[in-house]
């Protein structure tokens, strides 16, 4: 890719989502998602082999349909988002299905691998290019320093360790 002509896409916000789902108390699950995000992708390639992308979530902006959770989520137990107001997402590799990448939320960076499908490439009504990608992956959240926890009564966990990412991008060519 160092020699090709480089195009850079910006997020199309209107049709993108960072979100993700984890289960609570092992019976159910809970979604949520980050009000305030951005992205953007560089390429040498139509088919977005090599691309480089990087994304970034303000953590105060997670949004879970629960006020308190919500809140709970932001504090030191969790994100610790006065503190760490960000996380961020800068990929290492994509070979077109697989993104290589770190990952770094709090203070901690680790090296993840989320599964993309490209959806491809189509011009909308308004004569711009879009491509679309929706892509996943899980992590474990104490890696990340996201420790809180708790027991229920009959000795069941109240949120699990996995954390599933469930990512939605439209970019809109530069």
């Amino acid at each position: 890719m160092e020699n090709a002509v480089k195009t850079k896409w910006n997020l199309d916000t209107a049709h993108s989502e960072i979100g993700f789902k984890v289960k609570h108390m092992m019976i159910s699950s809970v979604s949520g998602h980050f009000e305030e995000f951005n992205a953007s992708v560089t390429t040498g390639s139509d088919d977005f082999k090599d691309a480089e992308f990087d994304f970034a979530a303000a953590v105060g902006s997670i949004n879970t349909k629960n006020q308190e959770r919500d809140n709970h989520l932001r504090s030191n137990d969790f994100f610790n988002a006065q503190e760490y107001p960000h996380m961020a997402f800068r990929s290492n590799s994509f070979d077109g299905q697989k993104m290589i990448g770190d990952l770094t939320i709090r203070d901690v960076t680790k090296t993840i691998e989320l599964h993309v499908d490209f959806n491809g490439v189509a011009v909308d009504p308004y004569g711009q290019t879009k491509a679309g990608f929706e892509i996943g992956g899980s992590i474990n959240r104490k890696d990340f320093g996201l420790a809180w926890s708790a027991v229920t009564e009959a000795g069941g966990v109240v949120v699990a360790d996995q954390v599933k990412l469930v990512i939605d991008l439209q970019f809109i060519k530069a």
